[in-house]
């Protein structure tokens, strides 16, 4: 019995919503995931000031890759600096999206990006990413971002 309800927890988890969800849980991975869903919008249209309202606009915002960040106003400098045109910005894609909601204030979301641009935009890049968003009285937004490439570089 007990590894039948294994199972089926292990399985609810990987897929991205428990297997006990409520309809609240479901509601809050649909919210998120139309945050997802805006950002890849806007990023795909070429605004990064559109795309960076999926974050919390706080000075304790976390931003994890190479190093670490903090911040709302470094973040878009950094953008604005890593993505300075179109071209540069490419076509934004989601994939393997999980969110898991820890509770009615937060949750985590795990999946893998994928940026098509040509060589003179910097080429294909793809990554993993985790993420922890807080519900606000202005919807779910992004204080952690935690993203890692998985593209390496081929030698010129």
């Amino acid at each position: 019995m007990r590894l039948v309800l294994v199972l089926i927890l292990c399985f609810g988890l990987c897929s991205g919503v428990p297997a006990h969800a409520t309809p609240p849980e479901r509601s809050v991975e649909q919210s998120i995931r139309a945050v997802l869903d805006k950002q890849t919008t806007d990023w795909n249209r070429g605004d990064l000031d559109a795309f960076a309202t999926g974050y919390k606009n706080s000075p304790d915002i976390l931003f994890i890759g190479s190093t670490v960040r903090r911040g709302y106003a470094g973040m878009i400098q950094s953008y604005r600096k890593g993505y300075p045109n179109k071209t540069a910005m490419g076509v934004l894609s989601f994939s393997n999206v999980e969110v898991h909601p820890l509770d009615a204030q937060f949750a985590t979301v795990l999946g893998n990006f994928h940026l098509e641009r040509s060589a003179a935009g910097g080429g294909n890049a793809d990554g993993i990413y985790s993420l922890v968003l807080e519900k606000t009285p202005a919807g779910w937004k992004v204080i952690l971002d935690h993203t890692s490439s998985t593209t390496t570089k081929k030698p010129s």
